[in-house]
């Protein structure tokens, strides 16, 4: 019996080229138990999609890094920390991913990928723990995380939520300005425009969020992530998100961004 691939198993030059860039050397055993799927997976996601890229690649992996903490795949997360690493994506930035994801998905999810990553970063020799990026104490959390809002946001906007808002809910705006934006926007080892992309995508990635979508693809447009970015960014998330919830995100930025140029 032959051992080559059927041409349904078979990989494009560049789907190849691709996965060994991301993935040197790896050996996936779905590959040998399902190579049909395994084959049409990789040769969309590695060339079709891939090949569409308009995103420098380390901020193309850091969304699907992102991602994949929104989706709650730990197996996936684990496999692309090594292609973030490969890539040149350093450790803090990798962190920094983690840590923003906790005011979004909750720790009690991002607890298990904090493990993981610790581990992966032990098996790599990455000294743990990563340097701090901390740039607020409790005494200047609320008001540095109360003018990044206003940054991203823009200040009427975020006064206006606060005028709006019960006032047996202003503990959620106060925790919002001091805990989601002091004590992670503010930090280092991401800036503004890579946070933004990397919220989004956890955003999308967790699905039933279009309310919170749709004030990030805001937030994107006014830190300088335009409309050719986002769609660049969704793009990428398509293999490992779906196709619900990449429309749905596509749908979000139609409405706050329309295309010019409407075919």
């Amino acid at each position: 019996m032959s051992s080559s691939p059927r041409p349904s198993e078979q990989l494009t030059a560049a789907a190849h080229r691709n996965h060994e860039a991301m993935f040197p050397n790896y050996k996936s055993v779905l590959k040998e138990t399902d190579p049909e799927l395994i084959a049409i997976f990789d040769n969309w996601a590695f060339d079709d999609v891939l090949e569409l890229s308009q995103i420098d690649e380390q901020t193309r992996i850091m969304v699907i890094v992102a991602s994949t903490i929104g989706s709650g795949a730990l197996s996936e997360y684990k496999i692309m920390i090594g292609a973030a690493l490969n890539a040149g994506v350093t450790p803090v930035a990798i962190k920094e991913i983690l840590y923003q994801a906790t005011a979004y998905v909750g720790m009690a999810k991002a607890f298990d990928f904090l493990h993981a990553t610790n581990e992966i970063f032990a098996n790599r020799k990455i000294q743990l723990p990563i340097e701090g990026q901390s740039t607020t104490t409790r005494e200047t959390r609320f008001d540095k995380g109360l003018a990044t809002q206003k940054e991203i946001f823009g200040s009427s906007a975020i006064d206006q939520m606060y005028v709006n808002s019960p006032r047996d809910l202003m503990h959620i705006q106060r925790f919002l300005s001091g805990h989601c934006f002091g004590d992670f926007y503010t930090r280092k080892g991401l800036d503004l425009k890579h946070r933004e992309l990397v919220t989004l995508a956890i955003l999308i990635a967790m699905g039933g969020t279009e309310g919170q979508i749709k004030g990030h693809v805001r937030g994107n447009l006014n830190v300088g992530n335009d409309r050719g970015v986002l769609l660049n960014v969704i793009t990428q998330l398509l293999p490992w998100v779906g196709y619900p919830r990449t429309l749905n995100a596509i749908t979000c930025v139609n409405e706050l961004a329309p295309s010019i140029d409407p075919g």
